[in-house]
């Protein structure tokens, strides 16, 4: 029997990982009513610890996290598993920094042309940061306690209703009211099945299999990556051990994985006769590709997995879905507040949909180079060569740390839709500590009148910041929307009535100071 909740919630957010749980406190910071439905009653998985819960963090996360005040937390986590993650990541035993990899062809941080990004300004988000998704998931969730976020977990979503004031997610035996409902729960998304949200994509080539074992001779398997005629697979000693088998992912939820099928499978990817006399962890995963024709129906918006699933060969994924919470965040609060431009949230649809194909895509590029042909070979030999070209790495690393990003926010100047620069004033104070509280920064350089008045006007909304930073890449004047990308800039004498149209665009309507 169904049990009615008395709250009506401002949004409900269905799944506690990373993705939800940042959205969580995006809204938090706009005073929303906050809560999070999770079907695990358990937070803790072997599969989120190391080491196959290990994520590489890109800049663009990265960049987030500084601008909201949890870089510190999620660096300091970081360091204190420092020495576990180095054994777990067989990549980071080199002599060389490693700076990222496409399809195991490694890249390196000494080879990245920095000058080919002039619009960047340096930023603690720079650095390289892996964590492993369930150190990550408690930093997440601390902060999000603290600010307020309602967190259930042992409520998994089984249906919903929608209509055009609220929606009434049954969950856990109760049913909850909230204005807006959000979609973070996974791949295997049922709030994107209940809704009906089309779902389309390309079928898997391969099963991958992530196993930890013992075996009774690990010399016969050679340490690092490896391609073979029939696949390819990682090994750490003792008995970590990361393959693809191209079977057309026939073997991913099928059967059970016993100890004969993970050695028969592991004998043929590796090429050897190697022995398992023990299996502790094993699971399955796919290169399926397949995305959300839209993020929103209604009422209801999906973000991370739901919205997008594929391989996780270079750690995209993490990334790419707290990319759609930082994008969400401030676009639905605005909303739900009254106070946003029309159609402000369809933006978010429209700006991380491309944004999420051209990662299914960069991951069906690398599925295309690991298959075991020669042809693939021959091309992989090519791809190998570009890389290691400066020229190459750096095409490589925008990529893979999301230097290149870029929204299509119109406009003719080069900045704008790109990530704002971390500009940083005489005092200290930088654009990543401005961001803090998720309100939008008019960045007068010039402390010209007219814009400091423009800015009064959306007082509520924006905060003015007059004066000259200590490089200020020879811009005037720039405006930032709340999740750091640049709305509108000025190389030149500000234009002010420019600069209000892109106000009104991303802020809505102009209000009188108070």
């Amino acid at each position: 029997m169904q049990t009615q909740s008395t709250n009506l919630y401002d949004v409900v957010i269905a799944g506690a990982g990373p993705v939800g749980l940042f959205l969580a406190c995006e809204l938090r910071l706009a005073g929303l009513s906050v809560l999070v439905l999770e079907q695990a009653q358990d937070p803790h998985s072997a599969l989120k610890q190391l080491p196959f819960g290990l994520r590489g963090l890109s800049i663009a996360t990265l960049e987030a996290f500084h601008r909201r005040g949890l870089l510190d937390d999620v660096a300091a986590a970081q360091r204190a598993s420092s020495g576990a993650i180095k054994t777990a990541a067989h990549w980071m035993q080199q002599t060389r920094r490693p700076a990222g990899h496409f399809a195991g062809i490694q890249f390196y941080q000494d080879d990245i042309d920095a000058a080919k990004w002039p619009w960047r300004l340096p930023t603690p988000a720079d650095a390289n940061v892996a964590v492993d998704m369930e150190t990550l998931e408690t930093v997440l969730a601390a902060r999000a306690h603290s600010m307020g976020v309602e967190i259930r977990r042992g409520f998994g979503v089984t249906a919903i209703a929608d209509s055009d004031e609220d929606v009434a997610v049954q969950a856990g035996g109760e049913t909850f009211r909230g204005r807006w409902l959000v979609g973070c729960d996974g791949g295997r998304s049922t709030v994107r099945k209940i809704s009906g949200f089309d779902f389309v994509g390309t079928d898997p080539e391969f099963t991958g299999y992530s196993v930890e074992a013992e075996l009774a001779d690990p010399t016969k398997l050679r340490p690092g990556r490896n391609y073979t005629p029939a696949g390819m697979y990682t090994f750490a000693q003792p008995g970590t051990i990361a393959m693809v088998d191209f079977d057309g992912g026939a073997f991913h939820r099928t059967e059970p994985i016993t100890i004969e099928h993970v050695q028969r499978v592991l004998r043929h990817v590796s090429c050897t006769d190697v022995t398992i006399t023990a299996v502790r962890l094993a699971a399955t995963w796919t290169d399926r590709a397949h995305q959300a024709t839209t993020y929103r129906k209604g009422r209801v918006l999906l973000a991370g997995d739901a919205a997008h699933i594929h391989s996780p060969l270079g750690g995209q994924g993490l990334n790419l879905g707290l990319g759609d919470a930082l994008n969400l965040g401030w676009k639905l609060a605005a909303t739900i507040h009254g106070h946003a431009p029309a159609n402000l949230l369809d933006t978010y649809s429209r700006e991380r949909h491309p944004v999420g194909a051209q990662i299914l895509d960069w991951s069906r590029a690398q599925v295309a180079i690991m298959r075991p042909t020669p042809s693939t070979r021959a091309l992989q030999s090519i791809i190998r060569d570009l890389i290691e070209t400066r020229d190459g790495t750096t095409y490589f690393a925008e990529r893979v740390r999301g230097v290149s990003l870029r929204y299509d926010l119109g406009g003719n100047h080069p900045l704008v839709g790109r990530s704002v620069s971390d500009f940083e004033w005489p005092d200290g104070t930088t654009v990543g500590e401005r961001l803090r509280q998720a309100k939008g920064l008019l960045l007068d350089f010039d402390a010209l009148a007219p814009l400091q008045a423009l800015a009064s006007r959306w007082g509520d909304r924006i905060t003015y910041v007059a004066g000259e930073p200590r490089d200020r890449l020879g811009l005037s004047a720039v405006l930032v929307r709340p999740d750091g990308f640049v709305a509108w800039a000025s190389d030149g004498a500000s234009d002010d009535e420019e600069a209000a149209h892109a106000a009104a665009r991303w802020f809505g309507e102009a209000t009188e100071a108070r």
